[in-house]
């Protein structure tokens, strides 16, 4: 049995161990990977089913797609009918926020900040980098969940909403850490995304009516308010040149 045979077999056995959940981890030959699988829906929810399996299948050829054009993507080392298995490329962003240090907190979004102005700069966008969208192992940033939804919208304006969903997911995790996070974005400015940032600055100067009917939950909001005032904040007060 060759060594590709004996994964796909491990594979295969995970799969048969664990068919209908949505996401599990294993092991093999000393490497962590995560295999995906469509859900197994029971009674009227198996209408569904098909759209799940279209879902994953059209995620599977984004992933391919992307790291063939050398995208910070997890590589897709098998797939079948209704699953696929994908390298593991450490933990999510919010997930090390939560347990590193806080003097760890400005090294590692400085890498995501660059990571994201990279895929920018390869005309390429995420549509959702959330936090807990995105992946950090040893100084590796990998994207994942790519949202294949915005394709109506021209790759300017995908570039831009992602730069706001991630200073927007910046502040939903680590609160207005002000100093942090505009070191952070001023990484992704200086690494090729200072176009960008001057376009969501110019999208949001129509917005900026909301900062004063944001600014009284700005500490006792929600997790998704209190983001909002403090998104419009940043572009208020950060230089139109990085530092």
């Amino acid at each position: 049995m060759t060594e590709k045979d004996g994964f796909q077999q491990h594979v295969a056995n995970v799969y048969r161990e664990h068919r209908g959940q949505r996401v599990v981890s294993f092991e093999y030959q000393g490497k962590r990977y995560w295999l995906k699988q469509v859900e197994h829906l029971a009674g009227a929810m198996r209408l569904l089913k098909q759209n799940s399996a279209a879902a994953l299948h059209k995620e599977i050829g984004v992933l391919n797609t992307l790291s063939h054009l050398g995208a910070p993507v997890p590589a897709v080392v098998d797939f079948g009918d209704g699953y696929m298995v994908v390298e593991d490329v450490g933990y999510t962003i919010n997930n090390i926020l939560n347990h590193a240090s806080q003097t760890l907190w400005q090294p590692i979004l400085n890498d995501v900040s660059i990571a994201l102005a990279k895929l920018h700069c390869m005309l390429l966008a995420h549509g959702r980098p959330a936090l807990r969208d995105i992946s950090w192992q040893k100084g590796e940033v990998r994207f994942i969940d790519f949202e294949a939804n915005q394709q109506h919208m021209s790759i300017t304006s995908q570039q831009v909403r992602d730069l706001l969903v991630f200073i927007h997911s910046l502040y939903r995790y680590i609160g207005p850490n002000n100093r942090v996070i505009n070191q952070a974005i001023a990484c992704y400015r200086l690494a090729g995304g200072e176009a960008i940032w001057q376009k969501a600055k110019q999208f949001l100067a129509s917005w900026q009516w909301l900062y004063y009917f944001a600014r009284p939950f700005r500490h006792t909001g929600g997790k998704d308010l209190k983001p909002v005032y403090w998104v419009l904040w940043h572009f208020r007060q950060v230089p139109l040149t990085p530092i």
